[in-house]
């Protein structure tokens, strides 16, 4: 089963799913000083999600937490007006918008809070996550960042709800596996995202190698890297064994990310640009037809389904 902001589907009905997106997110009010990173507009959020499927996406994680401004009513609407399956994110983001917001709350209380995300809905209303975050900060974690991962890895061990960890810059990925191990948590049962600001295959093999998925985002922005570091990362892992531990993500939180704000590539280009390149660069390196095809399916159904499926509490 796989928990979507209009109730539970089965996992086969997933389909073709982007594992990280935002279609609403901000900010919290008091530390919002960067407006291209303000996108509250649902009629701009339906915008991307109808490019979204108009290239074939049939799902999509909505990675934006309490701390990063979700609005669940607002994403139900947008699916059952879409017909886009829409997976939303219970718990937190990271100490830079959550450590003075939950500077006085316990481990309980926050494990508390997560598991009524999942269970009950998220901020007073009846729609319910289907994942849960936490995340960390640059090469460090902060006290309420600790609390949060903690609570987060009972949450999860409470709801049976995947962990999805947020990296600042690709960094503290082993840091969160140790926790999380201190927690009893199951690792297969996590992803980790934001990898790919730190293209290390080392780092991302041994991450793998725990049986932890990479969540792979930040495709197009080629501020930081061009598209061919990402291909070559991709590839390293795959040939490492590890093409069932990869999910695929746009990442796209800013305006000038999104079509629908004046700004690209939107949603539309991991399925619509993107893939067609990743198809082409393979056949050049002499992978067969039914590999490239199958790698496809890994990335974007397989991988999406067995990732995001509830699994039993424990």
């Amino acid at each position: 089963m796989i928990r979507t902001v209009t109730g539970d589907i089965h996992s086969n009905d997933l389909g073709f799913t982007y594992s990280h997106e935002h279609l609403l997110g901000a900010p919290p009010v008091h530390k919002r000083v960067d407006e291209d990173l303000v996108i509250l507009d649902p009629a701009m959020a339906k915008v991307e999600a109808q490019a979204a499927l108009d290239v074939g996406v049939r799902s999509l994680y909505e990675a934006s937490a309490w701390d990063y401004s979700r609005q669940p009513e607002d994403l139900r609407r947008i699916s059952e007006e879409t017909g886009l399956q829409i997976i939303a994110c219970g718990g937190f983001n990271k100490g830079e918008w959550f450590d003075d917001l939950l500077a006085d709350h316990s481990i309980e209380q926050l494990q508390a809070q997560i598991v009524a995300d999942v269970t009950t809905g998220m901020n007073g209303t009846t729609v319910r996550a289907g994942a849960i975050k936490y995340g960390t900060s640059y090469n460090r974690v902060t006290p309420a960042e600790d609390r949060v991962l903690r609570a987060a890895a009972r949450a999860h061990r409470q709801t049976g709800a995947v962990l999805h960890g947020h990296t600042e810059t690709g960094t503290m990925a082993i840091t969160q596996l140790d926790m999380l191990e201190e927690e009893g948590v199951d690792l297969n049962r996590v992803g980790i995202v934001h990898l790919m600001r730190n293209p290390d295959p080392y780092v991302h093999k041994q991450i793998a190698k725990r049986g932890t998925y990479l969540c792979y985002d930040g495709f197009a922005k080629i501020k930081y890297f061009p598209e061919s570091t990402r291909i070559h990362v991709i590839l390293d892992v795959v040939e490492a064994g590890y093409a069932d531990r990869i999910l695929i993500g746009g990442d796209l939180a800013r305006r000038t990310d999104l079509t629908a704000y004046t700004g690209g590539p939107g949603l539309h280009y991991i399925a619509g640009a993107w893939l067609p390149r990743f198809r082409d660069e393979l056949a050049q390196r002499h992978y067969s037809q039914a590999d490239i095809d199958e790698l496809v399916r890994l990335f974007f159904v397989e991988n999406p389904k067995r990732y995001f499926t509830f699994g039993e509490p424990y």
